[in-house]
């Protein structure tokens, strides 16, 4: 009786412990904290890819152990709510009131990390989205301003230009995209000595587009599609534009930015960079 009492103790016992490691394995302190801002108004493409990558971000934040947060309230972009985050996105667009960029600016200043998705880095005068923050477009991103796209969204084959950073060094040489409408910029930025590029256009992807306006295609040329500022935590990434059916008028989504084995690992790698605090 007493070595059946005492064996029973010890099968408690385990449980117990078991039990309080699972507890403590789902209760570990997030390893850092992101908040996300997005307008999804307008566009089909981009409110398609911010929906999509809400979904993506907070499957990825339950996986690696940080949380993920997402606002549409561009006023919460102050000082002090930015610093309850150690990574800030910008998924669509880009703060406009001037109290909302100078907070930015601090958060950058003072060691923040930001990663930029596709229009975050849109600029056009005149236009809705006006070059306006010289800061922004010129300093941080490097770009300046939106000189012309592709279209319609294609897949590109893109070429790792630095294999050795964090956000890039588990990818190959090249890989193929998931669809895409692709910028060209005002600024070559080969020739900033902040900047560093990441992954560019590879050359076997011309002609890239499908038009019909033949400018819309593109044939040659050198396109940075992923770049960080060494002067900041930041990862600027061209994509963010799900293919929409506006041809037949139906809207239905004809392409996705997630999924994609080899990007996913590119975005996430960067994400998990940024929040490392490393430079």
């Amino acid at each position: 009786m007493f070595l059946f009492v005492k064996k029973a103790s010890r099968a408690v016992l385990f449980v117990l412990f078991f039990v309080g490691s699972i507890q403590t394995a789902t209760s570990k302190t997030p390893t850092f904290k992101v908040i996300a801002f997005y307008t999804a108004k307008n566009d089909k493409a981009h409110i398609s890819y911010v929906h999509e990558a809400n979904k993506w971000f907070a499957r990825m934040a339950t996986k690696h152990n940080f949380t993920y947060d997402s606002t549409t309230n561009w006023t919460n972009l102050t000082t002090e709510f930015l610093a309850h985050y150690q990574v800030v996105l910008f998924l669509d667009t880009r703060p406009e009131a001037p109290e909302q960029r100078k907070a930015f600016e601090q958060y950058m200043a003072n060691g923040g990390a930001w990663m930029g998705f596709h229009f975050a880095a849109f600029a056009l005068t005149p236009s809705a989205y006006p070059q306006n923050w010289d800061w922004y477009h010129n300093e941080f991103l490097g770009s300046g301003s939106y000189a012309s796209n592709t279209w319609h969204p294609t897949s590109a084959i893109l070429r790792v230009e630095d294999r050795n950073h964090p956000a890039t060094k588990h990818l190959p040489v090249t890989f193929k995209s998931s669809p895409n409408e692709w910028y060209r910029w005002t600024n070559d930025l080969r020739t900033n000595p902040a900047i560093k590029i990441l992954l560019s256009i590879d050359p076997t992807s011309f002609p890239l587009g499908t038009g019909p306006k033949p400018h819309e295609i593109w044939h040659s040329g050198y396109y940075p599609v992923v770049w960080t500022n060494k002067n900041y935590r930041m990862l600027y990434v061209n994509m963010g534009h799900n293919d929409i059916d506006y041809d037949h008028k139906t809207d239905k989504e004809l392409s996705f930015t997630f999924g994609n084995k080899v990007q996913d690992k590119l975005i996430l790698d960067g994400l998990l960079w940024l929040g490392s605090g490393k430079k």
